[in-house]
């Protein structure tokens, strides 16, 4: 490795860096403040996740039987769904396990010993793997012999699944939003430099310097332009989570959030990819664009 190479490099990262501080404070700001705004957005879309993950995962399918089903059609019920691959397990309970429940859960409010017969259907409790199974599972248990009416939840579930496919749509909409104006300031600030030393450039390449070789200054100019600004989003941002967020979950104790719905250090680590990324490709087109002029 020839370090008279890397340490004229290194060099000329550093004077550019410096050389337009207005510009690179302005970059760098933009950056801060455009991963400040995409960390709030994703850790909200993962804490609205999370808890939507959680509601999903305690939707159960009831599948009641007909009071005339025999024990050969229960049988057969139990077989299919023991071989359904989307179904993480399933309990038969009977009508008279259904009415002690009844009891357990009322607690008294309800007197069961008026009763003169047992009012309730036997039924099949079924969990799915996966929460974007309930309705097919719903549906394929609905359709055999013995079943008399199946009930998860379905407007819930749906209304749950739904707002899951909405989040992930807005996600990429804003991220691409956020990417692209953080990207055009720390173009226009590289073009600004790339503008400045244009006659340098020009004698650069008519001794024979390759375009990679002139390129790859204002790169890492752009690359640290992009890494200051997301680590001191990073930083604000989790000031923010440490100082807001748990007095949030005393506020809103009925939504059921939880404490860390989303993992820190990889959302810091996204965060820092990601500024790296706008720097790093916005250089990199701004540069090529004069080299090509």
């Amino acid at each position: 490795m020839d370090w008279g190479k890397v340490k004229f490099f290194l060099g000329e990262v550093l004077r550019n860096f410096s050389r337009n501080t207005g510009m690179q404070l302005t970059a760098i700001g933009t950056v801060a403040i455009t991963i400040v705004l995409l960390g709030l957005f994703l850790f909200v879309r993962g804490a609205l996740a999370d808890l939507g993950a959680r509601l999903l995962d305690e939707i159960q399918v009831s599948a009641y039987l007909r009071t005339d089903s025999t024990a050969q059609q229960v049988a057969a019920i139990e077989h299919f769904l023991a071989r359904d691959p989307r179904v993480a397990s399933a309990q038969f309970v009977s009508k008279k396990q259904a009415l002690a429940d009844l009891r357990e859960r009322t607690k008294g409010t309800i007197d069961t010993a008026l009763l003169t017969e047992n009012p309730l259907p036997d039924k099949f409790r079924i969990k799915t793997r996966l929460p974007d199974d309930v309705p097919a599972v719903a549906a394929s248990v609905r359709r055999l012999s013995g079943v008399d009416n199946v009930v998860y939840g379905q407007k819930t579930v749906q209304r749950l699944l739904q707002l899951g496919a909405v989040l992930r749509r807005i996600g990429i909409g804003v991220i691409a939003v956020f990417f692209a104006v953080a990207g055009i300031i720390i173009a226009n600030t590289i073009r600004l430099t790339v503008f400045a030393r244009r006659r340098e450039i020009a004698i650069m390449q008519l001794v024979g310097a390759t375009n990679t070789y002139i390129r790859l200054p204002f790169i890492c100019e752009g690359l640290l332009a992009g890494v200051i600004g997301a680590l001191l989003a990073v930083a604000l941002l989790a000031g923010a989570r440490a100082a807001l967020w748990p007095r949030l979950l005393e506020a809103l104790p009925w939504a059921q959030l939880t404490l860390m719905p989303v993992d820190p250090r990889v959302l810091a680590g996204e965060l820092v990819a990601v500024g790296a990324a706008i720097g790093v490709v916005a250089s990199w087109i701004s540069v090529g664009r004069h080299l090509r002029t």
